[in-house]
């Protein structure tokens, strides 16, 4: 699981019959930078390409969240499903010590 910032909404046109009225929500994640200079998420956009994120949670714009992506994002439809990703977790909040030897 990764985590990101919800920076948006999508909205489409048209859909597969098996999406309709889904909600997605448009993620920039968070990455090694985030967490290594003592940034508290949310620190800023990350430079990654952001995605969008299949939500059945309820996410929103400004909400840190948990997605997965690849085969463990189609795991909870029935049959083959178009996601890359979907929101697993709504994050509220984040603790991070980093290991000093």
């Amino acid at each position: 699981m990764r985590m990101g910032l919800v920076i948006g909404r999508v909205t489409l046109s048209q859909t597969v019959p098996s999406l309709i009225g889904a909600r997605w929500l448009l993620v920039s994640p968070f990455t090694r930078e985030h967490f290594q200079h003592g940034c508290e998420p949310p620190a800023g956009l990350s430079k990654d390409p952001s995605l969008v994120v299949y939500d059945n949670l309820g996410g929103g714009v400004g909400q840190t969240i948990g997605y997965v992506e690849g085969a463990e994002a189609t795991a909870p439809f029935d049959g083959p499903t178009p996601i890359d990703a979907i929101n697993a977790a709504l994050v509220d909040e984040i603790f991070y010590s980093p290991f000093e030897p």
